[in-house]
């Protein structure tokens, strides 16, 4: 164990967290897909073998991407943003409709889909990051810092929205974190904040999924008593997590997973509850926490400035993403469709999470390369002085 830790860079919790995640991963995913696999006729193997596949290629963009100087990543994300903003929009007017909504787009020769908000993200958060440490000297200055971080904002959230209005506004959250951790004033946040609440006005009473965001409110609100068609997904998620009990009926013995539409996504974390109990549940919550810990102290020992904002970012959004995936799942918030990172059954939302966790880890590893030249450079300083003191006799 110690000689692939080793070849590991970076922060060893991290790593840690990130496998015994991939590990949960493949038996949840394995026992949920059943009824996935009976419906398109196909063994629940092959289901299994995708899985695993993605985990396997998420680690290596992980292991590349640590590899990486973070530096690299300030102008990488002006490539990316070049690239997502126009993505976006073909995205939101030709982009596949699945479930009403217009979030993926199909790559060609592979007829893979992907949804072009998983790169979105991974776009802002680095452009913000660059932003903010390059403009550090004339933060104060609206028309050569504010109005291209406000405008980066706000132009993300109104393509995401209209078709993935949960992701917009947890992009949004973090975006608000990093303006306050880059000494942006209240005031010019309070303008980023007034933008984006006027498009999300604009988007709930103009947009394409206007019914189904009320719908989806009002069954979170009244329940059953709204619509018990609606409230389906949320009273069976319900009955999995309580029917788990404290040890939960053990692994591929949950009875919801053939129930729930997504058992293998949006809700995983019932399924798991379900089979692990709620010591499995408290557990995986715990891993999302000392990944969120782990990332803020990355943040406090980062010497840069721009290392601190990539990890606060990604770390805080990978931490949300997860904790309104299981609040969906026990309750405390309406239905979203937001997968549970590294954890739910995807496509490439795996492998860019991967690399946003790559991406943290090579602001770790940065960190603890500075340290040990520090150390070294101390005792090779220490062995010269040491040197220079005259026998004594």
């Amino acid at each position: 164990m110690e000689q692939v830790f080793s070849k590991l860079k970076g922060d060893r919790w991290l790593w840690i967290i990130i496998i015994v995640l991939s590990v949960w991963s493949l038996l949840a995913v394995y026992s949920s897909v059943g009824t996935l696999a009976y419906k398109e006729g196909k063994g629940t193997e092959v289901y299994l073998i995708k899985h695993t596949l993605l985990i396997v290629g998420g680690f290596a963009l992980m292991y590349f991407s640590h590899l990486l100087d973070y530096r690299w990543y300030a102008g990488i994300s002006k490539i990316l943003m070049a690239i997502t903003i126009p993505l976006l929009l073909y995205t939101l007017i030709f982009g596949e409709t699945i479930n009403d909504a217009n979030r993926w787009v199909t790559i060609p020769v592979i007829n893979q889909t992907f949804q072009t908000s998983d790169l979105a993200k991974l776009a802002l958060i680095t452009f913000l990051a660059r932003t903010l440490t390059r403009k550090q000297e004339s933060i104060k200055d609206v028309k050569r810092a504010f109005l291209p971080i406000m405008g980066a904002v706000c132009l993300i959230f109104a393509l995401i929205a209209p078709a993935n209005l949960s992701t917009a506004l947890m992009l949004f959250g973090v975006s608000v974190l990093l303006l306050i951790i880059g000494r942006i004033s209240i005031k010019q946040i309070a303008y980023v904040c007034l933008g984006v609440f006027v498009l999300l006005i604009l988007v709930i009473a103009l947009g394409p999924r206007r019914q189904t965001y009320v719908s989806r409110v009002q069954t979170y609100m009244n329940g059953e008593e709204a619509n018990p068609d609606k409230s389906f997904q949320s009273d069976h998620a319900k009955i999995a997590i309580a029917s788990g009990g404290l040890f939960g009926k053990g692994p591929g013995n949950s009875d919801q997973r053939n129930v729930l539409p997504h058992p293998y996504s949006d809700f995983i974390f019932a399924i798991i509850v379900e089979e692990y109990g709620a010591i499995g549940g408290v557990v995986l919550v715990a891993l999302y926490v000392i990944l969120m810990f782990r990332c803020i102290r990355i943040v406090t020992l980062s010497p840069k400035a721009f290392g601190a904002l990539l990890a606060a970012g990604l770390g805080f959004s990978l931490t949300l993403q997860a904790l309104a995936n299981m609040a969906v799942a026990v309750g405390l918030g309406p239905v979203t469709g937001v997968p549970l990172p590294f954890v739910s059954m995807g496509g490439t939302s795996i492998l860019f999470t991967s690399i946003a966790f790559g991406i943290i880890l090579s602001v770790s590893r940065n960190i603890d390369e500075v340290k040990e030249k520090t150390i070294a450079t101390q005792q090779k300083n220490k062995k010269v002085v040491v040197g220079e003191i005259p026998a004594i006799g």
